[in-house]
């Protein structure tokens, strides 16, 4: 395989700076390293719950979400392929590649509901949010060579009258140096989206420890583990300066799946 996720993170660290000049992307260099050990069982886990501040609650003011960058793989024709103006791309189940390939991403059940909202908490009807991640060997599909004829784990949903939307997918791999995490850009309609037209904003949500330790002990995601035993919350390029806004609230088990749940604010 030729592609190297460290390439990647210098076009993440370059796309940061303008954001955050403020803090110092060296400065990390004596951060202690949080392992992600696997589970002692690969069967049935304990339900977990990450609650998130009463700020977050659908309905209630909340600062806009951080911008973040896309990286090297969005697949909206920023660097690249283009999947969101294939036929196909609207959809809920993101797990299998539409079009010529009808390939399933392997992994566990993942679940994401999102709610969109204003920052005077009210909903944010009609926006529309293109999602994407790695799969369970932390690779991107459309880019990746192990996976570049596929185009699953990507979809674009439009949100209901309370600014809600799903996404059924898989839980994302850990790849080098970077925190398990999730992208997605809010386009103000499905028809801006589908054109990749102007977008309101770009984020990535943060998927908490305790359930990535769940899940990493289980088949398949033995690469994970040692990905992420290397990197923490408090060093991740993207998240180091805090995930306030960014963090999801977790349910579920390996057995039948988790659920991510984020209610995020965007400007305007």
């Amino acid at each position: 395989m030729t592609d190297n996720h460290d390439r990647g993170l210098q076009y993440d660290l370059a796309t940061l700076i303008g954001r955050r000049r403020a803090l110092s992307l060296l400065g990390g260099a004596g951060l202690t390293l949080v392992a992600c050990a696997p589970s002692t069982t690969t069967t049935s886990q304990t339900t977990t719950t990450t609650t998130t501040s009463a700020a977050d609650a659908a309905g209630s003011p909340l600062d806009a979400i951080p911008e973040e960058t896309a990286g090297p793989y969005p697949g909206d024709g920023s660097n690249g392929p283009n999947a969101l103006t294939q036929s196909g791309i609207v959809r809920s189940d993101i797990r299998s590649s539409f079009g010529s390939s009808t390939r399933t991403a392997e992994g566990v059940r993942l679940t994401i509901d999102l709610t969109v909202q204003k920052e005077d908490g009210s909903a944010l009807a009609g926006a529309a949010v293109y999602l994407w991640h790695c799969d369970i060997n932390g690779d991107y599909s459309m880019y990746s060579d192990r996976v570049k004829d596929e185009n699953f784990l990507r979809g674009v949903q439009e949100a209901d009258a309370s600014g809600k939307l799903r996404f059924v997918s898989v839980f994302p791999g850990a790849y080098s140096g970077r925190w398990p995490h999730i992208h997605f850009e809010v386009y103000p309609s499905l028809a801006e989206a589908t054109k990749a037209g102007n977008k309101i904003t770009t984020s990535q949500l943060a998927l908490p420890e305790t359930t990535c330790k769940e899940v990493y002990g289980t088949t398949g995601y033995t690469r994970s583990v040692q990905n992420m035993s290397r990197t923490s919350l408090k060093q991740d390029m993207v998240f180091r300066d805090g995930v306030d806004h960014q963090m999801a609230s977790m349910s579920g088990d390996v057995s039948s799946g988790y659920t991510a749940s984020l209610t995020f604010a965007v400007e305007g």
